[in-house]
């Protein structure tokens, strides 16, 4: 099963993990060690992690480690892109046209020197 990456990481708590994870691969007892919950919700958290493809398991002797994989996230750094570039556009703007409102009025009122 291949689930949503945006619901995914719509949850704070699969954010967390990815960031944990992300820093270091753990094994599974570690990453519930963090977590004040219990250890099935945390597993099931990390099977979501794992079905999306933001997390690999990896059996090293008796332990299970978690080993981030974030290749997953450029399709939300794509989606998120699209509105950076929209919003840039609007403060680019926004920002000639205040620029161009202040030379104008600085030169309506110039200061009078004596």
């Amino acid at each position: 099963m291949h689930r949503d990456i945006f619901k995914a990481i719509a949850d704070p708590t699969r954010r967390e993990i990815i960031n944990l994870i992300a820093h270091e691969s753990m094994n599974l007892n570690a990453v519930a060690d963090k977590f004040n919950m219990s250890r099935p919700a945390v597993s099931k958290h990390i099977k979501i992690l794992t079905e999306c493809g933001l997390l690999v398991i990896k059996q090293q002797g008796r332990e299970r480690f978690c080993k981030a994989d974030l290749r997953q996230l450029k399709e939300v750094t794509d989606w998120a892109g699209q509105y950076r570039r929209f919003w840039t556009k609007k403060l680019d703007a926004l920002d000639a046209f205040l620029i161009h409102e202040q030379q104008s009025t600085d030169h309506t009122n110039p200061k009078n020197e004596e």
